[in-house]
């Protein structure tokens, strides 16, 4: 199994655009072979002093895949290829963090 976490910067004040386009793209990644949890998340303000002060310009997406080929296969797919192009103007940099269960 393999635990994805990407970090998506926004251009500031475009999270609510960045999330209705993503959230249009959620039912055909759910559908790929191989997903096996993939969704938006947003910061929230608890006073926990480890977690710092909430971003206001980022979304986490926290993905569950059963194995690093279905993973790749989903950065190909149509359905992605087709997404980037209309979110890239609200993109400021994403970084993935890769895991698996230890």
């Amino acid at each position: 199994m393999i635990h994805v976490i990407a970090t998506v910067e926004l251009v500031e004040g475009q999270r609510e655009a960045f999330l209705k386009e993503f959230r249009c793209l959620v039912p055909q990644v759910r559908a790929e072979n191989g997903c096996l949890d993939y969704g938006p998340t947003v910061d929230v303000a608890t006073g926990i002093a480890a977690q710092g002060t909430p971003r206001d310009n980022v979304v986490t997406v926290v993905e569950k895949w059963s194995d690093l080929g279905a993973l790749q296969a989903h950065l190909k797919a149509p359905h992605m290829e087709a997404y980037r192009p209309r979110v890239k103007h609200l993109v400021r940099s994403t970084k993935l963090q890769i895991l698996e269960p230890a």
